[in-house]
Parts: structure tokens; C-alpha cells; sequence
């Protein structure tokens, strides 16, 4: 037999193709004031200002509460997400092009989503205590402080509360055993049982649906942001593209005979915009450092 039979030898190869590790869509999208169906490339999100009691003498008249109210106006971006594939391109592939590129475009455009809340909740100028991740009892002081500040503010405390760290400050928010443990919260509330309703699954402590993101400003540095905010505190606003559509975006695959090739695609419009920063609060820590020691 010839030594080069070897090149004759059939090829196997893995039909599914990997995608490359990433976050698929939008964790943040439910977190807040969703304003979908926009006509227009704007709208305004409402808001009205606090009431005063006062008192009053017999017979006498009320003072009104003039109570102010503000109009926050968010203009839509667009965004777009798409790709190419050519037919005699694919002929020669054993793996679903299109549907790999699909994947990857609705992904990128939901991570883009989460990247417009994060960057208004990074504008809030309610910021909270530096995070000290030197033991256990500094990260525990910390979530705490953060609750604390929120409560400060008044904003409510009816379970629409959301946190998000940094992977690092949510491994060292794990060595707290009163955020880890199961003893320290009811069965309902354990990690991942709950909270599927705002399109991800959280962890549900202190009243706050805490969750890790990768993409909080300063992740893996010396000076990261980690946020907690009230649902009603934030906005996003979009319009749909495609008639008919309950989602922030839309997808197409469309052929182009001129090119021998499918375009797919994905497009949306949309912004983030805040409406009361007093309900977010942030807090700066060092991902850089080594986890608590107890």
C-alpha cells in the first residue's frame, strides 16, 4: 500500500459548530420600564415629584401640592447585527451557517441592550460606599450598605428591586453565607427557583433579585461599578421593526441573487434613558483582588 494512502483517508467532522462563549440576548431587558412600540424616533418617559401635607385653619383652603412633573425624553438608536453567507459557500460546509449566524446576531443585539441600561445606571449620582472585599464580613457590610442606601432614598421595597456584580463580586458575595446558604432565606426564594419572569433566572436575597454580569463597567480592573436599582427607576424604549413583533428587534434571511448569497439579519431601535436616579444606587470595588478570607 502507498505511503500516501493517508490523504485518501475520509475526513470526519463535527456537524454542530461551537459558538464562541458568550452572553445569549438581553439579562436586563425585564429589570426595567419597557416602552415598546414606540412610533417615532422618540418618546418621553413620565415622572411626577413628591407631595407635601399641610395643614390648614377652619373654613380655610388647602394649599395645593404643585407637585412637579418632568417628562424625560429617550431617543432611539439603531442598531444592526448581520452577516453574509454564500451559497457555493455553504455547499462545502458540513455545519448550519446560517443558523450560527442568526444565533450570534440576535445574541449581539441583546448584549447590546443590557450594555444601554448599564451605561445609565453607570450616570446615576446616587453612589454608594467603596466595596471591601478583604473578608467575608466587609462583602456582607457591603450588600448591605447598598440596601441601606436604597432604602435611604425611598425607593420601594416591593420585590422589584434588581443588583447586578461583577463575576468577581459575585464570587465573593458567595462566601457570605447568609447570600449563599439556604438556611438564611425561605425554599421559595432559593437560588434559580425564582425569577424566571424577567427573561433570566436571579438570586433573590434582601428582597433584591441579585445577578453576575460581565459587562458592569470596569469588570476584571481595580475599579469596577456594581449597581442596584428599583424596576421603575429606568426605561427603555423601542419600536419594532416588523409589524406584529412583541420584541425589541427583528430578524430576516434574505436572498440576493446578484451575490449568490443569503444576507441574515437582525436590526433594532431602541435607547435606555433615566427616570429617577435616586432609585439607583452604585458602588465602586477591586476585581483585582483575591477573594475574602472569613
Amino acid at each position: 500500500m502507498s505511503t500516501t494512502v493517508s490523504t485518501a483517508f475520509v475526513r470526519q467532522y463535527e456537524r454542530e459548530v461551537h459558538d464562541v462563549f458568550q452572553r445569549t440576548g438581553s439579562y436586563l431587558l425585564g429589570t426595567v420600564r419597557w416602552k415598546n412600540r414606540v412610533k417615532g424616533s422618540s418618546t418621553t418617559f413620565q415622572k411626577i415629584g413628591k407631595g407635601i401635607a399641610t395643614t390648614k385653619s377652619r373654613h380655610g383652603t388647602i394649599t395645593p401640592m404643585n407637585q412637579t412633573h418632568t417628562a424625560i425624553q429617550v431617543t432611539l438608536a439603531d442598531f444592526y447585527a448581520g452577516d453574509w453567507v454564500d451559497k457555493l459557500d455553504e455547499a462545502k460546509l458540513d455545519i448550519d451557517e446560517r443558523g450560527a449566524i442568526a444565533r450570534g446576531g440576535a445574541a449581539a443585539l441583546g448584549r447590546k441592550v443590557d450594555n444601554q441600561i448599564i451605561t445609565v445606571l453607570d450616570t446615576t449620582t446616587a453612589t454608594g460606599v467603596t466595596w471591601s472585599s478583604t473578608s467575608v464580613a466587609n462583602v456582607r457590610n457591603n450588600l448591605l450598605n447598598m440596601e441601606r442606601e436604597i432604602n435611604e432614598n425611598d425607593a420601594p421595597n416591593d420585590g422589584m428591586r434588581f443588583g447586578i456584580l461583577s463575576p468577581f463580586g459575585w464570587a465573593a458575595a458567595m462566601c457570605v453565607d447568609a447570600f449563599s446558604r439556604a438556611e438564611f432565606i425561605s425554599w421559595e426564594d432559593l437560588p434559580y427557583k425564582t425569577g424566571a419572569a424577567f427573561g433570566t433566572r436571579f438570586k433573590n436575597w434582601l428582597n433584591v433579585k441579585w445577578q453576575s454580569h460581565s459587562d458592569v463597567p470596569g469588570v476584571g480592573s481595580t475599579l469596577v461599578n456594581y449597581f442596584l436599582w428599583h424596576y421603575d427607576s429606568v426605561g427603555y424604549a423601542s419600536n419594532v421593526v416588523v409589524e406584529g413583533m412583541d420584541t425589541a428587534m427583528s430578524a430576516d434571511i434574505t436572498w440576493h441573487g446578484d451575490r449568490a448569497a443569503h444576507f441574515i439579519n437582525h436590526a433594532m431601535s431602541g435607547e435606555a434613558g433615566m427616570i429617577d436616579d435616586t432609585g439607583v444606587i452604585s458602588s465602586t470595588g477591586d476585581d483585582s483582588t483575591s477573594l475574602p478570607t472569613a
